[in-house]
């Protein structure tokens, strides 16, 4: 470490004017040579020593006594680090006990979602993105993936990590995230999911469905019971899972054949039947998993559409009795089958993490993702409320497009009015359900609004003010996912 400290403080300046302030975690020794990360005006960069150097690409500094490379965070240089320090690469851990997806729309995320995952034991998802929210925010899963290992380099974690190619729905998606090395595919099925079936009468579902006897045969008369809980199929039920979800099944097998059967991808296999508007009912669940198997399927974890409703970035919303009694089921059929429930739009469903964590046993994995976009949010409108009053009124405009995205019940009109709150009362709009979900969902259109002129209204901005204020929002990530966290470890430890 002697021979560091005079090494580094033998470095040229970023400029003349200003020293390097090196990320102490960072430093990583390989022989007499050293690879860690230091702080620039504008952005991270990658300092390699000797030989090290030579794996990246950047400007090259000899000085009397040394040479390094100054190297900027390129998808390269990434592939370089994952190549010399694996812990900077993700790998499947979804079959871990706990694993807790923490999706990061802008990229700057992670320092602070690391803070959480040094606390506890669950291995986190740090790289989770739809491709619905690539598109919205103009981002690449190299973007995505490289973002989380450069963070986890600076700040020297290296318990394991996954990236999530997350609601992927076509074959050409899944290739793509997999070439990147993804270690975790989330299926979505929505688009193979039938609906209105729920609403059919015994003689239009007979109508729709000549069930083939050999499934009536594994299904009708059973008797069927998975800790303590009967699950008892008739005709009509059973017609009821065919039509709604036989073809979802048909797909899920065919991709899982082609990539991670067949294709042998090192990768976790989600499934996904969740974005519907029709709750899976414990026997639903049951009898999706079942064909699973029996067609020679491995999923890790299983996401079914639970009743009520886990809306983006707010609590949950229905009965939580019958959730309690429902989640207990769909926690026994995944621990009968042998795969972790996966509870997705889980961002601040807090009145339920102590039942998830109590009925999983500890046993599962919980996805995240806006209430990280959010917190960036708050800090805007906490430490800047010009530019926060500005988001919101551009935010009030693209509202009723950005519904055409995601399922929300808000009420624009019990918003209150900017005008009406001080700059003090702006922060309090993020405890109020329906400007959550306004900021929520329009992290799109604000990140992506140009001025005629193209340059960005508001991107630029942000992500200076984000910068300048890194640690504010590491602070705010800290306490808000740790509350998730603490919560759900709080239902099996108790």
């Amino acid at each position: 470490m002697k021979k560091l400290c005079e090494f580094i403080g033998g470095l040229p300046a970023l400029d003349k004017a200003k020293a390097f302030d090196v990320y102490a975690d960072s430093v990583n020794a390989i022989g007499n040579d050293y690879v860690f990360m230091v702080r620039g005006e504008e952005a991270d960069l990658l300092v390699a020593t000797g030989a090290a150097a030579e794996k990246f690409e950047g400007e090259l500094v000899t000085c009397d006594a040394c040479s390094y490379v100054l190297a900027p965070k390129t998808h390269k240089n990434a592939d370089a680090l994952c190549a010399m320090f694996p812990f900077t690469a993700p790998m499947p851990v979804l079959k871990k006990t706990r694993t807790f997806g923490v999706g990061d729309r802008l990229g700057i995320a992670t320092p602070g979602h690391l803070r959480v995952f040094k606390e506890y034991d669950a291995y986190p998802i740090l790289a989770q993105q739809s491709i619905r929210e690539l598109n919205l925010t103009e981002r690449t899963y190299e973007d995505v993936l490289d973002s989380a290992t450069y963070y986890v380099f600076r700040d020297g974690y290296k318990d394991g990590f996954g990236a999530d190619g997350d609601h992927l729905k076509k074959p050409e998606e899944i290739e793509y995230a997999l070439s990147l090395g993804f270690t975790m595919i989330t299926l979505d099925c929505s688009e193979h999911i039938r609906g209105g079936v729920e609403k059919m009468s015994p003689a239009e579902l007979a109508a729709e469905c000549a069930l083939p006897a050999e499934l009536a045969a594994r299904y009708i008369g059973k008797e069927i019971v998975i800790e303590g809980e009967k699950l008892v199929f008739d005709e009509d039920e059973l017609r009821r899972c065919q039509l709604i979800y036989g073809e979802a099944i048909e797909f899920a097998t065919g991709i899982y054949n082609k990539y991670f059967k067949e294709g042998g991808a090192r990768a976790d296999f989600e499934i996904s039947i969740d974005e519907t508007a029709t709750p899976t009912s414990p026997l639903q669940h049951y009898f999706v998993a079942n064909e699973l198997i029996l067609n020679g399927v491995d999923p890790a974890t299983v996401a079914p559409r639970f009743c009520g409703e886990f809306q983006k970035g707010v609590d949950y919303i229905g009965d939580l009795v019958q959730f309690e009694s429902e989640l207990k089921t769909h926690a026994a059929i995944a621990r009968h089958f042998g795969y972790k429930l996966s509870i997705h739009s889980g961002s601040d469903k807090f009145s339920t993490f102590a039942l998830i964590g109590k009925y999983t046993e500890g046993n599962f994995h919980v996805k995240t993702a806006g209430t990280n976009w959010l917190e960036a949010m708050r800090a805007v409108a906490t430490a800047d409320p010009a530019m926060y009053r500005e988001i919101h009124a551009y935010a009030l405009e693209m509202f009723a497009e950005a519904k055409k995205f995601y399922h929300v019940t808000t009420d624009l009109n019990k918003i209150p009015a900017l005008s009406t709150l001080t700059d003090a009362e702006l922060p309090a709009l993020f405890t109020q359900n329906d400007a959550r979900q306004l900021i929520h969902i329009t992290y799109g259109f604000i990140l992506t609004v140009k001025n005629e002129d193209g340059s960005y209204r508001f991107k630029d901005r942000l992500y200076k003010f984000w910068r300048d204020n890194e640690n504010v929002y590491s602070d705010m990530l800290h306490a808000h996912i740790g509350k998730h966290l603490a919560l759900l470890y709080e239902g099996f430890r108790a």
